[in-house]
């Protein structure tokens, strides 16, 4: 992603920041991340730790504090008051399963986000992919009408002119293996949303595959139509097409050659759905090695609230970028 485009997200999420959950107070890096939130007021982090102890380590690791709230989860009156709420909310847990989950970082911040104390969660330093879908799912929910969380990626690629200049959406490149005509529909339906709320795109979703309309058949090939067909029906609203060679979807010039019929998306795409995880996660090193494509993300996409995911390695930088966009998608409010 461009610096440019950074920095104009970063206006757009200080505009109206919003509350964010960390449940990995004793990462360094998440700490710096929050302190970042502050400096930057583009938001309110909001920690889930002991409040002493995280501000012991965060003195030690030279981090400021200020603008920092906190929600201990090792506390059992904390957890007991956090049971009683939900349960006056919710229903589809008991006070002790809540209480016995909160015992868990993760959980907690989930409870929070969806007891409306926050407005988001980030975390993935610490916590696996997994482990963060897991505690979404289970805790947060998915979006209705939703069946598949996935995850979508935003490119900027040197040297490509598409209609969004050198930037590509891409998904799904991190959670799903092998996803069927439904969990496709959902992957498309979920990047066509996330990039309009995030970049103000016009979403045009291409469906790739190793063939352009009909130009080969094999039976991988009837799922990616089944899909086509499933978003149509579920959202007519969105300009969808395939399915199309990679070449065909991105390039007018061989769209004009491969595609015989009208196509609002053809060579024109700017929305790009993997066919499953094998060909996402090749798809994107490749644009980063060879491409030398900066990419940010992964954004999680089909959760009924907002939720990010760290790389591990992540540099604080990319944490930021993360951060942002994640705020922003917050700003869209509970639907």
């Amino acid at each position: 992603m461009a610096e440019s485009l950074i920095d104009k997200l970063e206006v757009e999420a200080r505009q109206n920041p919003k509350r964010i959950v960390f449940p990995e107070s004793n990462n360094e890096m998440i700490l710096k991340a929050a302190q970042g939130v502050v400096n930057r007021k583009i938001g309110y982090p909001v920690i889930v730790g002991n409040q002493e102890t995280v501000e012991a380590f965060a003195k030690e690791v030279g981090v400021s504090t200020e603008g920092f709230t906190y929600y201990d989860y090792m506390d059992e009156t904390f957890r007991e008051e956090l049971a009683a709420e939900y349960r006056s909310k919710f229903e589809d847990m008991s006070e002790k399963a809540v209480k016995r989950k909160a015992k868990e970082a993760v959980n907690t911040a989930m409870f929070l986000l969806k007891l409306q104390k926050a407005d988001c969660v980030a975390a993935g330093r610490e916590y696996t992919t997994a482990d963060v879908i897991i505690a979404a799912q289970t805790i947060v929910g998915l979006q209705e009408g939703c069946c598949s969380v996935s995850s979508l990626g935003i490119l900027n690629v040197p040297g490509f002119e598409g209609p969004e200049g050198s930037m590509l959406a891409i998904a799904d490149c991190a959670v799903n293996a092998a996803p069927d005509s439904n969990d496709l529909a959902d992957i498309a339906i979920s990047s066509a949303d996330t990039v309009h709320s995030l970049m103000k795109w016009e979403p045009r979703v291409g469906m790739l595959a190793f063939s352009t309309c009909g130009s080969s058949e094999h039976e991988s090939i009837d799922v990616i139509r089944e899909a086509i067909e499933i978003v149509k029906t579920r959202r007519p609203d969105i300009k969808i097409d395939g399915e199309f060679q990679l070449d065909a979807a991105i390039n007018p010039n061989v769209a004009l050659k491969k595609v015989k019929r009208e196509s609002e998306v053809a060579g024109k795409a700017n929305v790009l759905i993997f066919p499953n995880l094998h060909a996402g996660n090749i798809g994107v090193k490749l644009i980063q090695t060879f491409g030398k494509a900066d990419a940010y993300g992964p954004v999680l996409q089909g959760f009924a609230l907002p939720v990010c995911d760290f790389s591990r390695s992540a540099p604080l930088s990319e944490m930021m970028g993360n951060i942002i966009m994640l705020i922003i998608r917050a700003q869209e409010g509970r639907k």
